[in-house]
């Protein structure tokens, strides 16, 4: 169910808060599934029941799973996990259209990253990564090419 990777540099209960998100998101587990018990989660993955206990609270905090005393972790409704998920979103959107514009990276590069990706979403072909790999360069130079 969850793999860790020990050559990540983010802490282990990150890794297990992000594993559970995907999880969630792609409803391999439902709404209202019950989650591993901490000690059993932390036995299965060998690590300390702290660690999971820690990325539980923050999955808790985060809206995505809520508790029921004395019966265990739950996922939670889809709609506050969309909320959530969409709030997210939206601060590491910010975050990283400021880093490009402190780069110098024009609005208009921007734009036309994001209707570039539109355009490969709706046409079925690969990601980011296949892209640029593929050695297109940027949104302006494959326009200018075209």
């Amino acid at each position: 169910m969850i793999v860790l990777d020990y050559r990540d540099r983010r802490p282990l209960y990150e890794q297990v808060t992000e594993r559970f998100k995907e999880l969630i998101f792609r409803e391999i587990l439902p709404q209202d599934s019950q989650l591993p018990s901490v000690r059993s989660l932390a036995a299965e993955l060998s690590i300390n029941p702290n660690t999971i206990q820690r990325a539980y609270a923050q999955l808790e905090r985060q809206g995505y799973i809520y508790s029921v005393k004395g019966k265990g972790s739950f996922v939670a409704a889809e709609s506050r996990i969309r909320v959530q998920m969409v709030r997210d979103w939206g601060e590491r959107f910010e975050e990283m259209a400021a880093q490009g514009m402190d780069m110098g990276i024009r609005e208009e590069e921007m734009v036309d990253r994001i209707r570039d990706l539109a355009e490969r979403r709706r046409a079925g072909s690969g990601t980011a990564d296949e892209w640029e790999k593929a050695g297109s360069g940027t949104p302006q130079e494959r326009r200018r090419e075209s």
